[in-house]
């Protein structure tokens, strides 16, 4: 019986530490070196406006329709842009369903940007991201948007297009991946500008 307690008595006092330790300690020095290293990223990255409104996330994509906005990549994440129901759709390569809306899509883009039939549209135009939610799209995306854009605000084209790499993200460590513009970053400077 004795030998009982005593092995008892050491599980229990293994488990107490252990939850000190991975439930209490782990997590706040890891939450302290995220706070003191990587102050934005653990917060969210949000945008916050002067007056402390807060208008998104540079992390996750948000729905832009408006003419006077550059569009992001579609969304298959619930409603569209959903974050509590992140996910793609699931379709494959041989879906119908996917090629038929990937050919109004792609409709929709040349009409809307007043492209040709011939003009390559871009594949980050026409589908979605895995998550449903990607922040960003790519810079010859934008450049395609940048005449419809500038038109409807009644802006220089070289402003829009200034604006456009101010909010380009280079590639990861100069080479990972490609160069992506934050839609979210630059829609809220070109509101920033004003115009039309």
């Amino acid at each position: 019986m004795k030998e009982l307690f005593s092995e008892l008595r050491g599980a229990i006092m293994v488990t107490v530490v252990l939850a000190l330790v991975c439930c209490g300690i782990y997590p706040l020095i890891v939450f302290g070196i995220g706070q003191a290293v990587f102050r934005d990223k653990a917060n969210g990255s949000l945008i916050v406006d002067k007056d402390g409104t807060v208008r998104g996330s540079k992390l996750l994509g948000q729905g832009f329709t408006g003419e006077k906005y550059f569009h992001p990549r579609p969304s298959a994440a619930g409603n569209g842009y959903d974050a509590a129901n992140s996910s793609g759709s699931n379709l494959g390569p041989t879906s119908q369903k996917l090629n038929d809306a990937m050919k109004d899509r792609i409709d929709a883009y040349r009409k809307e940007n007043s492209l040709n039939a011939a003009d390559a549209i871009p594949a980050d135009a026409v589908t979605a991201s895995g998550s449903g939610l990607d922040p960003d799209i790519s810079v010859k995306n934008a450049l395609l948007q940048l005449a419809r854009v500038a038109k409807a605000r009644g802006l220089e084209l070289k402003k829009a297009e200034d604006l456009i790499r101010q909010n380009t993200d280079k590639a990861d460590l100069g080479f990972l991946g490609d160069e992506g513009v934050n839609v979210l970053t630059l829609n809220l400077a070109l509101d920033q500008l004003g115009g039309k």
